[in-house]
């Protein structure tokens, strides 16, 4: 089988080919035998009745600087392709969600990858919501008062950006801290989004895992433990990957989420658990499978076509 692939991502040129995700993925869909084409979200359009696309059709290979080759620029109809990858990086706004609305109207003719109804109905800290016995006390909120009395309750708690990634924008505030009025006015002047908070769970200092699945079943782990003095955990904010295998409450977790994932077309998804509790299930674009290949041998890569590649048959 030999399927035509286009990945819509943030510039495949800058990656960190050792560590992004969507390189991995792509990397093997052509070792596979499928073509891969490439187009940044902003290049994505809507034009009479057609979902298109401007970008590059391209050839990889696992060479530090010198990782992609790109053919004629070309302008594609996206419903003429049989899978799309939604990859690009949040912030998760306007534009992100637009992306999700065109990308509709070819899916699941086109098999976008992960469904993006439920990418935009299921965004990683929402989805969450829907599970309360397996995450840690939590509300949603721009009221200041809201989140004070839930602070009042908790003591401890971290407060972010509903909309956030890569641990921006995250802090913790403990019983004594006086800056919950001046991070509120902050954020509410940023935008009109609500904050999450959530009780601090000081089983993070051990690391905040992350847990891949595919189709819903977990393929593996790893560990994310933060830098000394720091509450992230995040890669992205020097957070250290350590290998680490799955508990019975892990396995519990991806049992309870699982078919939820699979009947919602969420392929590739990377929850974060830290000790007993699930704080955040991630659909936009996880990471972490090569992380997991480096330590375990598992090739996430594999399972996740597999799964695809029996989906498009």
């Amino acid at each position: 089988m030999s399927l035509k692939v286009a990945l819509q991502m943030d510039p495949i040129g800058s990656v960190n080919i050792n560590a992004d995700s969507t390189f991995r993925i792509a990397l093997e869909a052509q070792a596979r035998g499928h073509s891969l084409f490439f187009y940044t979200a902003d290049k994505l359009a809507f034009v009479e009745g057609r979902v298109m696309a401007r970008g590059f059709p391209i050839t990889l290979r696992r060479e530090i600087g010198n990782h992609v080759s790109y053919g004629p620029e070309a302008e594609v109809d996206l419903s003429e392709f049989d899978v799309v990858w939604l990859r690009q990086d949040p912030p998760f706004d306007m534009g992100y969600i637009t992306t999700t609305h065109l990308l509709d109207m070819i899916h699941p003719k086109t098999l976008v990858v992960n469904d993006p109804f439920w990418v935009r109905n299921y965004p990683e800290k929402l989805l969450v919501l829907r599970f309360p016995d397996l995450t840690p006390p939590t509300a949603i909120a721009r009221d200041l008062q809201t989140i004070r009395d839930f602070k009042a309750r908790h003591g401890d708690i971290i407060l972010k950006p509903l909309y956030g990634n890569g641990g921006a924008g995250v802090f913790r505030l403990d019983a004594n801290d006086k800056n919950l009025a001046s991070l509120h006015e902050m954020f509410t002047g940023i935008n009109r989004e609500p904050l999450i908070v959530q009780k601090f769970l000081p089983d993070v200092s051990k690391g905040d895992k992350r847990v891949i699945l595919v189709d819903g079943e977990p393929v593996g782990a790893i560990n994310r433990v933060p830098q000394a003095g720091e509450t992230r955990s995040n890669m992205h904010a020097g957070g250290r990957p350590e290998k680490v295998g799955l508990t019975p409450r892990d396995l519990e977790i991806c049992a309870a989420i699982g078919p939820t994932l699979r009947e919602h077309g969420q392929i590739f998804v990377g929850i974060d658990v830290i000790g007993d509790y699930l704080t955040e299930i991630n659909v936009t674009s996880p990471t972490g499978i090569q992380e997991l290949e480096r330590f375990d041998g598992t090739n996430t890569a594999e399972r996740i076509w597999q799964v695809i590649e029996a989906k498009r048959a």
